[in-house]
């Protein structure tokens, strides 16, 4: 997030895309309905379905999934018409945007209306909206990355926010939502395959010649695969050995026919976890790690914030903390890895990345600290971009719309979506366990709308066929006005009902993220 949780209260307008975040993400929804209620904040809400927060909106844009872009350069359009874009904050801080002005002409309302089934007269409401406001911040999910044009969704929310002089100011910014606790850390540190920790790119000699001087050992010079093509290596016979650390591909990579005829490919797969999930039921070996609550680190959170966690109990069994485990590992392979703590990994970290130069445990003990933080004296960065960008000016990126990978046609008529309900999470790899969250969420439900229920035969809480081009899925529907006519929705917390199964694993060709939300399908009753 360019901006803080705290900061969202500031806000003359929220906008809210591809993120159904009361139920994904409860904690910052309390923000942002509070920003609605207590500070007055007009709320525009752009999502296919009617998630929860569409009722403290002032404005509900239900677009056809995978049309963001198109959405995105139409409400830009209007700004642009109307004379809101902030011409001074262009001039002094950015670049490039003679090509976006060029671009966005052609997506004026009635035309992005026919791409969107958004009505052209909401798009300019929304538009006058959140371009007359002083502050406005845009709030984003996997709603808006898990497609093949995912880079381009971001970009172009990154074009509308500097149109109007909304980043680098309370109330304001670029605003991701991570889809887990430490997301935003693990990527800090260099858990990405082109990037050192601090986002020093493996391809860059300079840093290359430090890193290895610092770890001596010599590193590669070209970026790694990422997860999904890690599995079309393994397939393929280039990847013989797998080390999964907290993360369940079985029930989260798409396609999961092709994910398991990759992990069935490999020599040797090694899964270190809290439980024994679907894949490390597939592992050679499994390696038991400690839980949140076993053992002390640090979470960087969605905010950029450094925060502390500490140990409340002891594992159980031969539960190690992961740190501990990777340590033994390493020096098993040659390379002695012998920390005394968490802390002492954490001040390598500080060594090492930028961003963290200034952190240390001491200083997050209180409340946390959100990066960049560059010396021991800094006090943090709440907010990005105050004065100038990373680059020094922000750079416009014109983006055209381009449809999905996958197109509807007379076998696979409607449009497939997924995401998460709020009482499991991710692969159910832990709520599952828990008796009171089975209770409320116990399986997954296909939502429908009562007009395509009627078209297809769909009887309410009866079984029904889910299908895609991968694969074939049987579910209970549930009929609601919630889901307009043509998209169906499913969770994919379930190993009973997958919805990997049906995803298409068509990638962004920037991000390398698949189109988990929109895929071509079909429903039928079970008979």
């Amino acid at each position: 997030m360019t901006n803080s949780m705290e900061d969202i209260g500031e806000a003359e307008v929220i906008l809210v895309i591809g993120s159904n975040t009361t139920e994904a993400h409860p904690v910052l929804a309390l923000n942002i309905i509070s920003a609605v209620k207590k500070s007055g904040a007009r709320l525009l809400v752009l999502e296919p379905r009617r998630t929860p927060l569409v009722k403290h909106a002032e404005v509900w844009l239900s677009q056809k999934p995978g049309t963001d872009v198109a959405l995105i350069n139409g409400i830009m359009n209007v700004i642009m018409s109307e004379g809101l874009a902030d011409e001074a904050y262009i001039a002094e801080r950015t670049e490039g945007i003679a090509a976006v002005r060029q671009a966005v002409k052609k997506y004026t309302p009635e035309y992005v209306e026919e791409i969107t089934g958004v009505p052209a007269g909401d798009i300019r409401r929304a538009a006058l909206i959140y371009g007359g406001a002083d502050r406005a911040a845009i709030i984003y999910a996997m709603g808006i990355t898990q497609h093949t044009t995912g880079v381009d969704n971001v970009m172009s929310l990154a074009n509308l926010a500097m149109m109007t002089g909304n980043v680098g100011k309370e109330g304001s910014g670029v605003n991701p939502l991570r889809g887990q606790n430490n997301v935003q850390g693990a990527c800090d540190v260099g858990a990405l395959p082109g990037s050192y920790p601090g986002y020093q790119a493996v391809s860059d000699p300079a840093k290359r010649k430090s890193f290895e001087g610092f770890w001596g050992r010599k590193l590669p010079s070209k970026p790694g695969l990422t997860a999904v093509e890690m599995f079309d290596a393994a397939l393929k016979g280039d990847v013989k050995m797998m080390y999964i650390m907290g993360e369940n591909p079985v029930l989260s990579e798409p396609d999961q026919k092709h994910t398991l005829a990759a992990i069935k490919k490999l020599d040797f797969l090694v899964v270190q976890d809290i439980f024994l999930t679907e894949t490390a039921t597939l592992a050679d070996v499994v390696l038991p790690a400690a839980t949140f609550a076993e053992k002390a680190g640090t979470f960087t959170n969605t905010e950029r914030r450094v925060q502390p966690i500490r140990k409340a109990i002891n594992p159980p069994g031969q539960a190690l903390s992961d740190w501990k485990i990777l340590c033994r590992v390493a020096t098993k392979y040659g390379y002695s890895m012998k920390y005394k703590s968490a802390s002492e990994v954490f001040d390598e970290i500080a060594k090492v990345t930028p961003q963290y130069g200034g952190i240390n445990y001491h200083r997050v003990e209180s409340c946390g600290i959100h990066w960049p933080c560059p010396t021991p004296e800094h006090p943090g960065t709440p907010i990005l971009h105050m004065t100038e960008f990373t680059r020094g000016k922000g750079k416009f990126h014109a983006t055209e719309y381009k449809p999905p990978a996958e197109a509807t046609n007379k076998k696979y008529p409607l449009i497939l979506t997924t995401g998460r309900y709020l009482a499991q999470f991710h692969t159910g790899t832990m709520t599952r366990k828990v008796a009171g969250l089975e209770k409320i969420s116990p399986e997954a439900i296909l939502e429908i709308s009562p007009e395509d229920a009627k078209k297809y035969g769909v009887k309410n809480k009866a079984k029904v066929e889910v299908a895609t081009r991968r694969g074939k899925i049987t579910v209970r529907a549930g009929i609601t006005k919630e889901i307009p006519p043509g998209i169906i929705y499913l969770p994919f917390h379930y190993a009973e009902a997958a919805a990997n199964v049906l995803t298409n694993p068509a990638l962004d060709p920037v991000a390398k993220i698949p189109e988990f939300k929109v895929a071509a399908a079909s429903v039928k009753p079970v008979r």
